[in-house]
């Protein structure tokens, strides 16, 4: 996770201390709360639409830290146009279009693939960096991408040849999730033009509270924003599901995930991480009977030895 998002990105700056066992296990625990998120999503998917849950999700979100925007209200005096647009991307498009996105492939692909392709999210975002922020592609770039992109194959299509119609060989659901993986990558990117500017706190309160207006139009053009479920049972049910998915793997996990990441190298840290899919494809296995495929297991090796490599690069360039 990103230091200004909630859903698989990483943070913008590093720690400088070697890792502890503690705030390895607390990474852990941070990334596995990200895993739980598709149980509720899909949950509630069978009573309200995409739009309808990320809307009401960030709607929750802005109650609890609305406080704290107040409270840091001074910082928003004298904000430059970069970063207003910075703030922009990073709570319509990396909070209520990617989350949105997120949701769709859950609905509409392989839950397994929408949850492994978010480990592309830092190519994504060394991309960007690149391109708007000048920053030196890692040695081996272009190699390692074309690495992760036979991973993201297999993650997306399995060992099949695209032969035959187009529509039967491309998975929408697949799509969705790289569109949600290249906006989370590109709200770190736009994160670091907020570095030094405002507390990261004031920034995740942004984050939120600014993706509201953007929302609402999305979810009004739809028709049905207040086509909600009826009844006593069926209101409770849905109401328990968002604070859930709201808090557990929203809130909760951001501050457990960046509390370990202060004591944890971000190379180490590529391992812990790994809890987000792996308990993401174990709650799809026991709860949605979603068996993870030979393929979909030698697509993710590949990415994740891509990222790994990445990592080590960066953590020697640090030493």
């Amino acid at each position: 996770m990103d230091n200004v998002s909630v859903n698989g990105q990483k943070p913008l700056s590093l720690p400088k201390e070697q890792g502890s066992n503690s705030g390895f296990w607390l990474v852990v625990l941070g990334a596995a709360l990200w895993g739980v998120d598709p149980l509720f999503r899909i949950l509630l998917l069978k009573s309200l639409t995409s739009t309808q849950i990320v809307l009401l999700e960030h709607i929750i979100i802005a109650l609890v830290v609305a406080p704290i925007l107040w409270r840091q209200r001074s910082e928003l005096r004298g904000i430059r146009a970069k970063h207003i647009a910075a703030l922009l991307f990073i709570s319509w498009g990396g909070s209520a279009l990617a989350t949105i996105l997120f949701t769709m492939g859950l609905a509409d692909g392989n839950m397994n693939a929408v949850l492994l392709l978010q480990k592309l999210q830092p190519l994504f975002a060394i991309i960007m960096a690149r391109m708007l922020l000048k920053e030196r592609l890692p040695q081996r770039f272009s190699l390692l991408f074309i690495l992760a992109l036979i991973g993201t194959y297999l993650l997306t299509f399995g060992f099949k040849v695209p032969f035959g119609h187009w529509n039967e060989f491309v998975q929408i659901g697949s799509l969705f999730s790289l569109g949600a993986a290249a906006l989370w990558g590109g709200s770190t990117v736009m994160g670091r033009l907020m570095v030094g500017q405002m507390k990261y706190e004031t920034v995740t309160s942004l984050r939120f509270i600014l993706a509201l207006p953007l929302l609402l139009a999305i979810t009004w053009g739809e028709g049905g924003v207040w086509n909600l479920p009826t009844g006593s049972s069926a209101i409770v049910g849905v109401s328990l599901n968002l604070l859930g998915q709201a808090l557990l793997p929203g809130l909760l996990s951001l501050l457990v995930y960046y509390k370990g990441l202060t004591t944890t190298k971000a190379s180490v840290a590529t391992f812990a991480e790994l809890s987000f899919p792996m308990v993401g494809v174990l709650m799809n296995w026991i709860v949605f009977h979603e068996i993870i495929t030979s393929a979909q297991i030698f697509g993710f090796v590949l990415i994740w030895a891509a990222l790994f490599v990445i990592s080590r690069q960066s953590q020697s360039l640090k030493a």
